[in-house]
């Protein structure tokens, strides 16, 4: 189930909603393209001046673009928190931590199992966040008051190795993988809420008070999350290195329609093409709304 905040069914996303690309402004693009290749076991999928995308198949996962001429954000800014790759097995998510292990051990900062998901994160080169995870079916999932129970579990990586690394799976050829979600550094969860849900469309998921807010569409777990945790009281963010656009997915250009309409009503600036919708959040974070197909 979904949590009820008394809206209706047009004012939310459509339920097979998802989430596209990250695009990361990056100031090497040489080595960040193969931290995400070589490391993070990503295949690059298309490249052009400047630019390198990288995925699985033909799913596009991150999007490198250079920008030398950026700096880093200051310390306390809004952006990326993580970007979240959700792979199909544990035995395909172990393939790849195997990998991070092995070319980049030092950009390990933590894992836990989140009862929904067992995950795995990283801060790469310029760092940017990356988690890496596998969920749990959804019939394991409990839902509480329409608020999705998860927690913050010790997960000991080692062990996780041991019990999923195989073989076979180091000799096959990589699985499917896409983002998953989303996770941003905002200045204010209230502002993050009355945009991502009251806007936009998502449907709350869990709170935790006034940190950190966790929305989705379709009854996930989560699709995008917000928190101040090191940006409380951020403005909108200067063009810097980190984030460049989130792209997110929804089935037909009439879920872009209602969406534009929805920001209309906010009075919020948006431009539509019929195939993209292209809005920012309070803090100038950039989203693509795209349409599937």
């Amino acid at each position: 189930m979904n949590a009820d905040l008394g809206t209706t069914n047009a004012d939310k996303l459509a339920g097979d909603t998802a989430m596209g690309a990250v695009t990361l402004l990056v100031g090497d693009l040489d080595a960040m393209t193969a931290y995400y290749r070589d490391a993070v076991t990503l295949q690059v999928i298309g490249s052009d001046v400047g630019s390198v995308t990288l995925g699985r198949g033909t799913t596009p996962i991150v999007i490198l673009q250079a920008a030398p001429e950026l700096r880093h954000a200051a310390s306390g800014s809004a952006g990326l928190y993580h970007t979240a790759i959700l792979f199909d097995t544990q035995a395909s998510l172990a393939a790849a931590l195997n990998s991070v292990a092995r070319h980049a051990p030092g950009t390990f900062t933590g894992s836990a199992d989140h009862l929904v998901s067992q995950a795995f994160y990283f801060t790469d080169p310029e760092g940017n966040g990356v988690e890496l995870y596998w969920d749990r079916a959804r019939t394991e999932w409990s839902w509480v008051h329409g608020q999705i129970e998860m927690a913050t579990l010790y997960l000991d990586p080692n062990e996780f190795l041991r019990e999923h690394l195989t073989e076979a799976q180091l000799a096959a050829a990589p699985g499917p993988a896409v983002v998953g979600h989303v996770h941003l550094s905002v200045g204010d969860v209230a502002s993050a809420r009355d945009f991502y849900v009251g806007t936009l469309g998502f449907e709350q998921t869990t709170a935790l008070g006034n940190q950190a807010l966790f929305v989705s569409a379709g009854g996930y777990h989560h699709h995008m999350a917000m928190n101040v945790w090191d940006s409380r009281g951020a403005g909108p963010r200067m063009p810097a290195l980190g984030l460049g656009r989130i792209d997110i997915v929804v089935p037909t250009a009439d879920d872009l329609g209602a969406i534009e309409e929805r920001l209309r009503h906010h009075r919020l600036p948006s431009s539509n093409d019929g195939r993209t919708l292209s809005v920012q959040d309070p803090w100038a974070n950039a989203l693509h709304v795209v349409a599937a197909g």
